[in-house]
């Protein structure tokens, strides 16, 4: 059984001319974000833009985030990508669901009303408690050694 977060659909196309988010395959680990913008936008190379998806959450969990990630396809085939790498919804965020998309290539991309943009993931959280110390309890044959120092390509 899947379990249930609540979702405020903040403009009226959502479910009607704009799809709702949902799961591509029963074996995909994000729902598909759209585009809930009223013309097309032109993403001009190395350009950012916000873009609002109409949706708003509660995961009513603070053990839960929310993961804006790209499309693979969309990376691939048009340089488009979240433009931080990824976005994170927080527990208590309760606004509208936004997506920074960038335009990686060297032509402009068109974002249409309703296109897919990116996908949304849930995730479990710990929250730490950071320790201040003079040195480490245990030690690993690793140590501080940094990019390249496990000798892998």
């Amino acid at each position: 059984m899947q379990r249930q977060i609540e979702t405020r659909i903040l403009d009226a196309r959502i479910g009607t001319q704009i799809p709702a988010p949902t799961y591509a395959t029963s074996g995909s680990a994000g729902m598909d974000l759209r585009a809930c913008i009223d013309e097309p936008v032109i993403l001009q190379p190395g350009q950012r833009s916000l873009v609002k998806t109409g949706l708003a959450i509660n995961m009513n969990d603070p053990g839960l985030v929310a993961i804006v990630a790209s499309r693979s396809g969309l990376s691939l085939k048009h340089g488009i990508r979240v433009a931080q790498g990824i976005g994170v919804i927080d527990a208590d965020y309760h606004g509208e669901i936004g997506v920074i998309l960038t335009n990686d290539s060297q032509t402009p991309y068109t974002i249409e009303p309703g296109s897919r943009i990116a996908q949304l993931l849930f995730q479990p959280v710990v929250q730490i408690g950071l320790k201040p110390v003079d040195a480490f309890t245990t030690q690993t044959a690793r140590g501080d050694g940094g990019f390249g120092s496990t000798g892998i390509d």
